[in-house]
């Protein structure tokens, strides 16, 4: 056993004890035994650093510390767990567990979204562990799937649900009628969002699970910075019923996918924003505060992983499957999987990226409108697969779905159908993913 002394078991240190470390440290010292076995020597609960030690009156006082530094710097420590969140000071605790050896298991997906590369060149330069099952998808099993159950195929697509509170807010306006103002305040007053929202609803949340599952799934360092992001707030009645007349469910989805680069080569796509997705499409019937990620393998073909994002019990298992894995690691002397970035794949913007469109226009009932319109479309180089006009007279509206154009065409047809005289306003625009039956 690499670290401490054969024999001495693995000590672990455990940096915060909020809604999942509390969980964590709980089940750390309840299933001990049962966890000692699973990793083949005794698993040591040695510190718990907490901010105000008398808020957690049910961890023994013994394991509680306020230095966070120490616990990190501890060479008895030998697996470092951080359930903290946020970029400084975590970074360089981290930092400094990983300088020194010492494993470390991690939920701060924001952390990982934005300085990644650092702690996996931290980790490879002391041949430590870095494991992070619960930053994306809470409880669900995908990073290590995706990192290593298919390390032998080539992923195609991953596309997925990845925020528990844009989805419920979404399922509420599907299933109700209620606006988004109302969906959220509903979605706050039952704690599935927070006082400020801001990191779910904007897609800043997604976003960084996103630059996570496409640096794993295509072997390319992608940022937080490289995700293209929209948020739900602009979702309205109107979009949910109009999805609903073409057959489709509006969700926000974070999707990363192979694409063609602008050389003929391949490039990535990783972004987040709101779809109509056909009711057919697997990831249609996930509501509520649950997630599911969808991938697409060329040799595996699609696989679908289900289940709570969120929560301190379902993150804290994914955090304690990650620790026992690299406790047996220092058990038996090795190391995980490192990083593998030997695609560097580019990142294509936005602008580049295909898709379908839903464009709702109010127009004037009057000839020569469908020609105008279909002028606009053809101008700026987006293919119309559907339209059909709604309402007559002042409630005149035309419905255009398009057939897969990039997404800067889509934006300067959108300014042209903007100043035609005939369009009062462009009331809805909404990219269409999936096969529409």
């Amino acid at each position: 056993m690499t670290g401490r002394a054969g024999g001495l078991g693995v000590r672990v240190g455990v940096l915060g004890a909020g809604v999942v470390g509390s969980q964590v440290v709980r089940l750390l010292i309840e299933q001990a035994d049962e966890l000692s076995a699973r990793v083949g020597a005794k698993l040591e609960l040695a510190a718990v650093a907490v901010r105000r030690p008398a808020r957690h009156p049910d961890i023994p006082a013994e394991l509680l510390t306020t230095d966070a530094s120490a616990v990190v710097a501890d060479p008895d420590v030998d697996v470092v767990v951080e359930v903290i969140g946020g970029i400084e000071p975590t970074k360089d605790l981290l930092l400094t567990a990983l300088n020194r050896g010492a494993g470390v298991v991690t939920a701060n997906k924001a952390l990982l979204a934005e300085d990644g590369p650092q702690l996996y060149r931290a980790a490879d330069a002391a041949g430590a562990d870095l494991y992070f099952e619960a930053a994306v998808a809470g409880a669900i099993p995908l990073i290590r799937p995706l990192r290593e159950s298919l390390a032998g195929d080539r992923i195609v697509r991953i596309m997925g649900i990845v925020n528990g509170t844009t989805n419920f807010i979404l399922s509420n306006m599907v299933e109700s009628g209620m606006g988004y103002h109302e969906a959220l305040a509903e979605a706050t007053r039952l704690g599935y969002a927070e006082a400020d929202p801001t990191a779910d609803v904007d897609g800043f949340d997604a976003a960084a699970k996103a630059a996570i599952m496409a640096s794993i799934g295509f072997h390319t360092r992608v940022g937080a910075s490289d995700v293209y992001r929209e948020g739900i707030a602009a979702v309205s009645v109107a979009d949910i019923a109009a999805a609903r007349e073409i057959g489709c469910t509006v969700k926000l989805l974070a999707i990363c996918e192979r694409v063609a680069g602008p050389d003929g080569g391949e490039a990535v796509s990783a972004r987040v924003h709101p779809v109509m997705l056909p009711t057919s499409h697997l990831l249609a019937a996930v509501d509520g505060a649950y997630n599911a990620v969808y991938v697409e393998a060329e040799a595996a073909g699609r696989l679908m992983f289900y289940g709570p994002g969120a929560g301190g019990a379902p993150t804290a298992s994914a955090v304690l499957g990650d620790l026992v894995a690299v406790a047996r690691n220092k058990v038996a002397g090795g190391r995980g999987p490192r990083e593998s970035s030997y695609a560097a794949l580019p990142i294509l913007p936005i602008g580049d990226v295909p898709s379908k469109y839903h464009i709702s226009l109010d127009v004037d009932d009057k000839a020569g409108v469908l020609a105008a319109v279909a002028t606009a479309f053809s101008d700026g180089g987006v293919s119309i697969s559907t339209v059909r006009q709604e309402g007559r007279g002042d409630d005149a509206r035309l419905v255009v779905v398009t057939h897969s154009a990039p997404d800067a065409a889509l934006a300067g047809t959108v300014r042209r159908l903007a100043d035609l005289d005939s369009v009062r306003a462009v009331t809805s625009v909404m990219r269409v993913t999936g096969d529409m039956r």
